[in-house]
């Protein structure tokens, strides 16, 4: 199914005012701003600016991308569970979890004592985290490449400023202004994605599962801010992670390198699933990103998780 071809769409180029863009000099381990604007009075400031070809109603209409991430996370509303996942047992387990499991983001631990390969695999982590996207690098340029040849292999390659990158979901023709402050390792995540799981990265980039909504999410940017919310979740910004859903990862951390990356497709399918589950459309992208990270956060508290793949939602996966 080719791009052009996909559902209605918002020209993402549109979305969010790129002379309010805020450019970080550092990785996502520094990112305060949000990775896009959110302004009351963006909708009608920008909706002269929307394609000619857009009829009378929804030229009426007001668009803007939420603030995705805001600094009150621990008032997130609790996640209800409507996605069944085979025999329905994620339900179960969920119920089953003890008090102390459901207190949210903020429900601080005592951090452990780490092994020297946690330490070792965390400082690795944190130095990829740090690391800022850079369009003047070849090496970064030759990355957005690989992702494009990854998502569209029957495609020609554009140059690094092309409309055509609007199709993979970023905002305009320039695909490294969309880091803003997201960091390498967001760009890294996706190339991942797409080589650990091709089929499900695919499904998500052509939006294939279920009944799609007639405002879809940008694809790439979503994966940007997936990235960013594993980050705060984990509490990776610390000295040492405390939170309870930081300190099980860390034990994750150790059985597999990759662990945080293995996360992040994880998050991405379980966003979609709440995105379809929720009948979700473009403007509440930011509470099925909240619902994701509190079935995360969940799934993660479960006793018997010892690797990402002992996930639940890791099943998601194909």
């Amino acid at each position: 199914m080719s791009s052009r071809t996909l559902r209605r769409r918002l020209h993402h180029g549109d979305v969010g005012d790129r002379s309010r863009a805020h450019y970080e000099s550092s990785g996502l381990d520094n990112l305060s701003e949000p990775l896009l604007g959110d302004d009351e009075s963006y909708g009608s400031r920008r909706t002269n600016e929307l394609d000619d070809t857009w009829d009378d109603e929804r030229k009426k209409a007001q668009f803007h991308w939420t603030f995705l991430f805001s600094n009150h996370i621990a008032q997130w509303a609790q996640w209800f569970a409507n996605i069944v996942l085979g025999s329905g047992s994620l339900i179960g387990r969920i119920l089953s979890l003890p008090s102390t499991a459901l207190n949210g983001p903020n429900n601080k631990m005592h951090p452990l004592s780490l092994s020297s390969l946690q330490e070792e695999r965390l400082r690795n982590l944190r130095h990829r985290l740090e690391v800022p996207f850079d369009g003047s690098k070849t090496e970064h340029q030759d990355a957005l490449k690989q992702l494009w040849k990854l998502a569209y292999p029957d495609r020609e390659l554009p140059s690094l400023k092309s409309e055509l990158w609007k199709d993979m979901g970023w905002q305009g023709s320039d695909p490294s202004t969309d880091f803003r402050g997201g960091g390498f390792i967001s760009l890294e995540n996706l190339i991942f994605f797409a080589l650990k799981y091709p089929e499900s990265f695919q499904r998500l980039l052509h939006k294939k599962d279920g009944v799609r909504a007639e405002w879809e999410y940008p694809f790439a940017v979503a994966g940007i801010n997936i990235s960013f919310m594993l980050v705060q979740m984990l509490d990776l910004q610390a000295g040492s992670p405390s939170s309870s859903s930081g300190i099980r990862f860390l034990k994750l951390l150790e059985e597999d390198e990759m662990a945080f990356d293995m996360l992040y497709c994880v998050a991405f399918q379980m966003m979609d699933a709440q995105w379809l589950a929720k009948r979700a459309t473009y403007m509440e992208f930011n509470d099925v990103l909240k619902s994701t990270r509190t079935q995360l956060e969940r799934e993660l508290a479960l006793d018997d998780i010892f690797s990402v793949k002992d996930l639940p939602a890791y099943n998601m996966l194909r």
